[in-house]
């Protein structure tokens, strides 16, 4: 083919869009949208805000714009015209107004790849049903009454393999503890048989191709974890067949307590939908929680004070333990941990594993002077609000000693999850009619497994390492440490 001929064939590709990026730049001429730039046509600055950056910051291109433009700015991102957020009022408004106003609006390879039924992308009444449905298997009672007693012996699982004086990667511990939890949650396989490991294979398949450009090609991480993602959800429909047949048959089925048992005997759903219910359930449960953990180990190595309170903390509800003759943690335990719930607070603000939400206005809608059209894309930037100085103070400093709240009649101070969340501007589990319905599971996971490390463990970490936003959060080296065992009562 000519040179000339190659001109003439794409010629009418790139009038169309110079076309369409001049009728869209006439469109916003009608609105008083917020200042910013909106990059080349589809590509935009999509290249620049993914850029990798540390965790415990907003990243180059954000502060960059937000110096240049101010918190509320529009771009185009992900081949959408945008605004993009990082006003603490801007974001709560988006949040609680979702399904007036704004709706979920993932990019469409995540729906590709997590089901066309997954709560991430649903919007309306569907989601409303899964996530009510999930609710229902999260809730207060089934922690109290099942899955705190699971934690913790998942967690006594992964602690007792850690040897004296071995480096390994916490990151990889915390992914083992939080998969093996999720899949006796969901399925109730249990850690470290066959079937187990390799379905733990193909997710970490497929976690690769979430993370990666959506690529459909032959040997991309993205082609490979659609792979991946038939491969497992072949194994769970497999398991459900199974449990119906036992269902069928009268069989008592000792397994009805996880997800799968109760979409089965609670729930009206299809097929279809089940699947892509535990396989975005897995993902959701599975990737924040490690992540958390492994940030939690990070941050509290280089904060002794935290350490020594944590200690103290956790002696005292082991003591009492072992003066009732008890072995296992109860609720009342749990409810115990006070500061460290301004620990798990404290990493969720700092590390910020849910760093921005993808949201869609619904309709026109008008805030602080500015205009954002419906249609347009809308990303409430969770992080940028989480360190920001006029609303954290010393934002960049891991302080759990911020969220405690002082009781003058006492003379003591108390740091519940409850008052941390109280905060208009701590969304470290979204919020709104789509609030993360496994928030307090996540936060149950977490102190297990802070009290049995704190009282069993010392860890130091073996070499340069922090986490880093891709724009998910992951520790490059995994977090490599050495522990050694020590006693504290």
């Amino acid at each position: 083919m000519s040179h000339s001929e190659l001109v003439v064939l794409l010629l009418p590709s790139i009038l169309s869009l110079l076309l369409v990026f001049i009728l869209m730049q006439r469109k916003q001429a009608r609105f008083n949208l917020p200042p910013g730039n909106m990059g080349w046509p589809f590509l935009g600055e999509t290249i620049g805000y993914l850029k990798p950056y540390s965790a415990t910051s907003i990243g180059e291109f954000m502060e960059q714009h937000i110096s240049r433009y101010g918190k509320i700015y529009k771009s185009n991102l992900f081949g959408e015209p945008t605004i993009v957020s990082a006003d603490a009022g801007l974001n709560r408004f988006i949040l609680q107004s979702e399904g007036r106003l704004f709706e979920c609006s993932y990019p469409r390879s995540i729906g590709g790849i997590l089901g066309k039924w997954s709560m991430l992308v649903l919007v309306g009444d569907m989601h409303r049903n899964m996530r009510s449905i999930s609710l229902n298997f999260l809730s207060h009672a089934r922690l109290r009454s099942h899955l705190l007693k699971e934690v913790e012996k998942q967690t006594l699982l992964v602690l007792s393999s850690w040897k004296e004086n071995c480096t390994f990667s916490a990151q990889d511990e915390a992914k083992k503890f939080t998969f093996n939890l999720m899949a006796k949650h969901m399925m109730s396989l249990d850690p470290g048989k066959p079937e187990t490991e390799q379905l733990k294979k193909e997710y970490v398949t497929f976690m690769k191709g979430v993370v990666s450009a959506p690529l459909n090609f032959p040997g991309t991480p993205y082609r490979k974890a659609l792979k991946s993602r038939s491969i497992i959800l072949k194994f769970i429909e497999q398991k459900m067949e199974e449990r119906i047949a036992r269902l069928k048959e009268g069989v008592e089925d000792l397994e009805e307590d996880d997800l799968l048992g109760w979409v089965l005997k609670h729930s009206n759903l299809s097929t279809e939908q089940i699947l892509d219910l535990i396989l975005s359930l897995l993902f959701a449960g599975h990737e924040t929680s490690s992540v958390s953990i492994a940030l939690a180990i990070y941050f509290l190595q280089a904060c002794p004070g935290a350490i020594q309170q944590l200690k103290e903390e956790h002696i005292e509800i082991s003591r009492a333990k072992k003066q009732s003759g008890e072995m296992e943690i109860n609720w009342d335990d749990y409810k115990k941990m006070e500061f460290t719930q301004c620990v798990i607070s404290e990493t969720l603000r700092l590390g910020n594993v849910v760093r921005f939400l993808h949201r869609k206005a619904v309709r026109d809608v008008r805030y602080k002077g500015y205009d954002i059209p419906c249609g347009w894309k809308v990303l409430p930037v969770i992080s940028a609000v989480h360190l920001d100085s006029t609303v954290f103070d010393q934002p960049q400093q891991f302080n759990p000693w911020r969220w405690q709240q002082h009781n003058n009649a006492r003379g003591s101070s108390t740091c519940s999850s409850a008052a941390a969340a109280s905060s208009n501007h701590f969304m470290p589990f979204g919020g709104g009619p789509r609030l993360c319905a496994g928030s307090e599971l996540a936060k149950l996971e977490m102190a297990v497994f802070i009290h049995h490390l704190v009282l069993n463990f010392h860890w130091e970490l073996v070499g340069a390492d922090q986490a880093f936003a891709f724009p998910f959060v992951d520790f490059p080296k995994g977090l490599p440490i050495r522990v050694k065992h020590h006693t504290v009562i």
